[in-house]
């Protein structure tokens, strides 16, 4: 809620139950809300929980419309680097990449041939309101492909049967996108084609994949240090 308000999100309306509210800081947020005309409706405890879709909710929840984003919208001028993933199915994957993509000042996600809503209860939490900061964007492999082609981005893919171990590429250009494949099935060779280098995370040990945040997590970081 409160990285909502500061991102400027349309806050369609705020529910809230007073009895719940033992935090400072959610009572602060129901008083900016009010002063600035949101809607606010005060429910009992119990009602309050029967809406929420959360164990033990703390008494706070936003309606916040959505931003319409494109592909058309992003530009390399606004957009230099970023991560595409294909139909991811987590919503707590897809939250956690965001606070990462935060966390090296990458500039957004995309999100290719469907998958988990990216507004999903579940990401929305998980993405600890980073969601609302970066444009997450809708969009078709065959028009990411002729995205790319037009802007002139990179675009970098992992693989597990990739030659190149990731470490062992030492520059990545701008602008690029990190491109991940799906949870089961990593980059198709469709997909493949479109990335100008795959590279490899070792596996040392006996599972053969990481999850995808982690993967997606580690990449960045790389590929902050390698710009």
């Amino acid at each position: 809620m409160g990285e909502a308000m500061e991102a400027g999100a349309t806050i369609e309306a705020l529910f809230y139950a007073p009895d719940r509210l033992a935090n400072p800081y959610a009572r602060m947020l129901v008083s900016q809300a009010t002063g600035r005309d949101i809607p606010c409706f005060e429910l009992t405890g119990e009602l309050f929980e029967s809406i929420a879709d959360k164990d033990n909710p703390q008494g706070l929840l936003a309606v916040v419309r959505q931003p319409e984003q494109s592909l058309a919208n992003l530009q390399p001028e606004r957009f230099p680097w970023g991560v595409a993933l294909v139909a991811p199915q987590d919503p707590g994957n897809l939250g956690a990449i965001l606070r990462t993509i935060d966390a090296v000042g990458a500039s957004g996600l995309i999100l290719l041939d469907g998958g988990v809503d990216p507004f999903h209860p579940s990401t929305v939490r998980a993405s600890m309101g980073m969601i609302f900061w970066y444009p997450v964007v809708s969009a078709s492999l065959a028009d990411f492909e002729e995205w790319i082609r037009r802007h002139a981005y990179h675009v970098y893919g992992t693989s597990a049967h990739a030659a190149t171990d990731y470490r062992h590429l030492s520059a990545y250009a701008r602008p690029c996108i990190l491109l991940m494949g799906s949870e089961r099935e990593g980059l198709t060779p469709e997909q493949a084609e479109i990335c100008e280098q795959i590279v490899a995370l070792p596996m040392l040990g006996r599972a053969t994949s990481l999850n995808l945040a982690v993967a997606t997590g580690v990449m960045l970081y790389w590929m902050l240090e390698k710009m």
